[in-house]
């Protein structure tokens, strides 16, 4: 690999590290302000409850863990069943750690231990790069705007403050970003 090559991938070992520490802060913060009560109230149909969803993206992070980087520990999943907000905060810092340990590892010179990243028997694997980096925080995002809507159609809406919390720039700051995404230098430093 070319000392360039390299460099490169370091760096955005560094930035997957950021990039997932943003995405947990995320989850961390919508669980935190989430009213209470929408934790367990059951949706019409077989839609999942709020913890069920919770409990599926740790849950998923672990799978993801163990099929690719069997060699990290993989945190122990949670019950959907019984899961309490702060199970699913512990438990989501827990396997957010390890997801961005793996990330580092295969970009920022793990000595190859991860060169494929796998979703599951169903999806062949991924060369390890920009796709799983944006993968994961996408796949978050689409269930974190399932647990809003799910919370304002059960009568328990997301504060105003914490739905523009879980996309806010100051996450990213919070989380160690190093510049400002271009939006925000274009518009004199406001955040939109």
């Amino acid at each position: 690999m070319s000392a360039r090559k390299q460099k490169v991938q370091i760096q955005l070992g560094r930035a997957g590290v950021r990039i997932f520490a943003a995405n947990d802060r995320m989850n961390q913060d919508l669980i935190e302000h989430l009213d209470p009560a929408a934790w367990r109230a059951k949706p019409p149909g077989k839609a999942r409850t709020t913890a069920a969803i919770f409990t599926h993206v740790d849950n998923v992070h672990c799978k993801w863990i163990r099929l690719t980087a069997p060699q990290l520990k993989v945190p122990p999943q949670l019950n959907r069943a019984h899961c309490t907000p702060q199970q699913a905060r512990a438990g989501l810092a827990g396997s957010a750690a390890r997801y961005a340990e793996m990330h580092a590892e295969a970009l920022g010179g793990g000595g190859g231990r991860v060169e494929r990243f796998r979703r599951g028997g169903w999806a062949r694997p991924w060369p390890v790069g920009l796709e799983t980096l944006c993968y994961m925080p996408s796949h978050e995002a689409h269930y974190r705007g399932q647990v809003c809507m799910l919370a304002h159609q059960l009568g328990y809406p997301c504060a105003r403050d914490t739905v523009r919390l879980v996309g806010h720039s100051l996450i990213a700051r919070r989380a160690g970003a190093t510049s400002q995404p271009a939006s925000r230098v274009q518009n004199n430093g406001k955040d939109n």
